[in-house]
C-alpha cells in the first residue's frame, strides 16, 4: 500500500538540529542487489539536494557461494548538508542482509550506530558460513550498537504475495523493501524510484508492480510501526550549491564525457579501442552510447590489439583512445613505446586496481605510478596526469586530450577503482567556456621541403593524414633520423632523438602548483595525488582547526611536474605523502627535488580514512617518520581463520623499513 511522504516542518527541523552528514552502508550477498539499492538511494539523495560521495565495494568473485564471507557486496554513501569529499570513515547505519554481511562490516560501525538486520537470513547454516559460533543478535555481542532486527525476508514475501511470484523471485525483491525503509528513514521521495522500476521492468509489468509493492511496504513499515526504539526519521537538509544543472556522475562516466569534450575541442573524431577489464570496462560501455558525437568504439580481441587499433586511428587522423587497468597497461607497454617513437597523439586511461598480476580486481590502489612514469623499455618519456575525484575526471580527460594533440605524444591518465566506481554530484559545465585547441593537419609541403620529424616551437612534429598528396612519409618503431624520418642507427642521431623526445615532454606547459589549503611554507605539507584528495583535505582541515601548522598540496600533473613544485616543497620542514601503494610518489619526489618526503602507505584495497591521515599528521609533527596504515577491518576475510578484526588500534602506524 502506497503511503504519503512525511513532510518535515520547520518546527521539527529546528527541534531536531540536522546532522552535518550521515554515512550509511548497505551490505549483503552478491545476489542481494546491494549495488542497485545503493545506486538508487544515491539517486534519491541527489534529488533531495544533499551533497554526497559513494563507495561501491564488491567482491572479485563473479558469484561466491551464497552466504559466505567472500560473497559480501557493500555500498557506502556519505551524504549531508555540507561539502562531502569522502565516502565517510565509520558509518552511522549498517544494513546487514545476512550474517556474513554483519561480520565483515559491523566493526566499522560507530559506537551507538544502528544495525538493521534481516533475521530471516540468520539461520544456523548461514551463521556457520559466516563462522559465527552463536547468533550475534541474541548473544549480546552487539551491545555497543543499536540493533533493529526483524524478518525482512518474510515481510517481503508477504508484500509481493498478490503477484504470484515464486519464493526465489519474491526474495529478490528484498533489496527494494530495504530501500523503501531507507527512503522513509531519510525522508526521501519514492516516486522517482517507482518511475525507474516501471521503466526497468517495462516488458514485465507484474514484476515491476511486485518490486513497487516491496518498496512501498518497506516505507510503510517505518512509517506505521510506531517503534520507540532506534528506528527514527532523520532530517538532512539540502547542501548549499551554486545555481546550475547538476547530475550525479561516476568517474567512468566523467572520463567518457571528458574524452568526448576533448575530442570536440580538438575538432577531431574519436576512436576508442578497448578490451574488458575491471574496473575500466565501464568507459567502453559509456562511450559506446555516444556515437552521435563522432565516437567509434571497438572491443578488440585483447589488450595489445586494443592499443594498436587506437594508434592506427591516430595515424589516420583521429584521436586514438584506449583504457585498461594495471595488467592490461603492462600488455600495452610495447605499443605505447611505439606511440612515443612515432610521436602520435594517444590517450591511455589507467583505472588502477590492486596488483601485481591479477591482484585485487575489484579493490582500489594507486600502485601504477612507477608503471606510468617509467614502465616502458628504453628512455620513453610520457606525460602523466591524475584525477582527484569522479567529477574532476572530466577536466583531466580534456587536459589529456589537449596535451596529446598539441604535443604529438601519448598521455597517461590515472584514475583508480574508487574514482571509477564512486559517484558524486557534478555541476554540468558550460562547454562553450572551454578554450578550443583545434588540430591543424599539415596538408601541403613547405617550400623548404617536407620533414616528417620536423619540429615546431613545442618540439612537436607535424601530423599528416596518410594519403595526403605530396606528403608521403613513413614512421615506425625503429629509430628515425631527426627531421627526415629515415631509419638511422647512428649513435649521435639516437642521442639527439632521445634528448628531443625528453625535451618535448619536459617542456609541456602546465600550471604552477597551487596549495589546496594552508600556507606556502611551514612545519608540514601533506602532498597527495589521485583519489587521496578527499581524505587528505578533510584531515588537514581538521588539523588546522586544532591549530596545527599543516598544508595540503595535491598534484594533477605527475609528469612533468609543475615548475614551482621543488621550491614550494623546500619551504616546509616536513613532507608527508599518503598513497595507496608502498611509497611511489614519495620516491619520485625524493629523486627529483632531494627532499625528505616521508610515506604514509596503505595497500589493503580500501581508500584512506580521514582519521588515518589525521593520526599520521599528529604523529609526524610529534617526531614520527610515517609508516604503513594497518589493514582496516572491512577487508576480505581469511578463509581459514575467519574475519580478522585486527590487533592494532585504528590510526596507529606500524614501522616501515626504507
Amino acid at each position: 500500500m502506497a503511503t504519503a511522504v512525511h513532510e518535515v516542518t520547520p518546527a521539527e527541523a529546528s527541534a531536531h538540529p540536522p546532522a552535518e552528514s550521515i554515512v550509511v552502508r548497505f551490505a549483503g550477498d552478491s545476489g542481494d542487489g546491494m549495488q542497485l539499492t545503493g545506486g538508487q538511494f544515491t539517486l534519491s539523495t541527489a534529488l533531495a539536494g544533499n551533497d554526497l560521495s559513494t563507495f561501491p565495494d564488491f567482491p572479485a568473485e563473479i558469484r561466491a557461494p551464497q552466504g559466505t564471507l567472500f560473497g559480501v557486496s557493500a555500498f557506502q554513501i556519505n551524504f549531508g548538508s555540507d561539502s562531502i569529499e569522502t565516502a565517510g570513515d565509520a558509518y552511522d547505519v549498517l544494513v546487514a542482509m545476512n550474517p556474513a554481511a554483519l561480520k565483515t562490516n559491523v566493526q566499522e560501525l560507530k559506537t551507538g550506530g544502528l544495525v538493521i538486520a534481516d533475521t530471516g537470513e540468520f539461520t544456523e547454516r548461514n551463521l556457520a558460513k559466516a563462522k559465527y559460533d552463536a547468533n550475534p543478535i541474541d548473544d549480546g555481542s552487539l551491545a555497543k550498537w543499536q540493533v533493529l532486527a526483524f524478518d525482512i525476508s518474510a515481510l517481503t514475501v508477504e508484500a509481493v504475495k498478490p503477484f504470484g511470484l515464486g519464493n526465489k523471485e519474491a526474495l529478490r525483491c528484498k533489496n527494494m523493501w530495504t530501500l523503501g525503509l531507507a527512503l522513509w528513514m531519510f525522508d526521501r521521495d519514492r516516486q522517482p524510484l517507482i518511475d525507474w522500476l516501471k521503466a526497468k521492468f517495462a516488458k514485465d509489468p507484474n514484476l515491476a508492480e511486485a518490486n513497487i509493492a516491496a518498496l512501498n511496504a518497506g516505507h510503510a513499515y517505518g512509517e506505521t510501526a510506531e517503534l520507540s526504539g532506534p528506528l527514527k526519521q532523520h532530517y538532512v537538509p539540502a547542501a548549499p550549491a551554486e545555481p546550475g544543472l547538476y547530475r550525479t556522475v561516476t568517474g567512468a562516466e566523467a572520463i567518457s564525457m571528458g574524452l568526448v569534450a576533448g575530442a570536440q575541442l580538438a575538432n577531431l573524431p574519436m576512436f576508442f579501442g578497448g578490451y574488458p577489464i575491471t574496473p575500466a570496462s565501464a568507459i567502453l560501455h559509456h562511450l559506446s552510447r555516444l556515437k552521435e558525437f563522432g565516437v567509434t568504439t571497438f572491443q578488440a580481441e585483447d589488450e595489445i590489439a586494443a592499443v594498436a587499433s587506437a594508434i592506427g586511428a591516430s595515424y589516420a587522423g583521429q584521436l586514438g583512445i584506449t583504457s585498461s587497468s594495471g595488467p592490461g597497461i603492462a600488455l600495452k607497454g610495447e605499443a605505447i613505446g611505439l606511440a612515443i617513437m612515432t610521436e602520435l597523439p594517444l590517450v591511455i586511461v589507467n583505472s588502477q586496481r590492486g596488483g601485481p598480476s591479477t591482484g585485487l580486481p575489484t579493490k582500489t590502489e594507486q600502485s601504477d605510478l612507477y608503471q606510468a612514469v617509467y614502465g616502458r623499455n628504453g628512455d620513453a618519456p610520457m606525460p602523466v596526469i591524475a584525477a582527484r575525484s569522479p567529477a574532476d575526471a572530466f577536466e583531466v580527460a580534456i587536459e589529456a586530450c589537449r596535451i596529446a594533440t598539441q604535443y604529438m605524444t601519448p598521455v597517461m591518465l590515472l584514475t583508480d577503482g574508487y574514482i571509477a566506481n564512486a559517484a558524486e554530484p557534478w555541476k554540468v559545465p558550460d562547454v562553450s567556456a572551454y578554450e578550443p585547441f583545434p588540430v591543424e593537419f599539415l596538408e601541403t609541403a613547405p617550400e623548404s621541403g617536407f620533414l616528417p620529424y620536423g619540429r615546431d616551437e613545442k618540439l612537436a612534429r607535424p601530423w599528416v593524414k596518410p594519403g595526403t598528396p605530396g606528403l608521403l612519409h613513413r614512421i615506425g618503431g625503429i629509430e628515425k633520423k631527426q627531421g627526415t624520418g629515415n631509419i638511422d642507427y647512428a649513435p649521435a642521431n639516437h642521442q639527439e632523438m632521445t634528448n628531443t623526445r625528453k625535451a618535448k615532454v619536459d617542456g609541456i606547459k602546465i600550471p604552477d602548483q597551487a596549495i589546496e589549503i594552508g600556507n606556502p611554507g611551514g612545519k608540514l605539507a601533506v602532498i597527495g595525488w589521485g583519489s587521496t584528495f578527499g581524505p587528505i583535505h578533510q584531515a588537514v582541515k581538521r588539523a588546522r582547526g586544532r591549530g596545527l601548522d599543516v598544508s595540503h598540496i595535491h598534484l594533477r600533473h605527475i609528469w612533468p611536474m609543475p615548475a614551482n613544485l621543488g621550491d614550494l616543497l623546500k619551504g616546509y620542514e616536513k613532507i608527508l605523502v599518503p598513497e595507496m601503494n608502498t611509497g611511489q610518489l614519495k620516491t619520485v619526489l625524493r629523486d627529483q627535488y632531494l627532499v625528505d618526503a616521508r610515506p604514509l602507505n596503505k595497500v589493503s584495497g580500501q581508500p584512506f580514512r580521514i582519521a588515518e591521515i589525521e593520526a599520521a599528521i599528529d604523529a609526524i609533527l610529534a617526531g614520527g617518520s610515517g609508516g604503513d596504515v594497518p589493514a582496516d577491518r572491512t577487508q576480505l576475510p581469511n578463509p581459514v581463520a575467519g574475519h580478522d578484526d585486527g590487533h592494532t588500534k585504528p590510526g596507529a602506524l606500524s614501522p616501515q623499513s626504507r
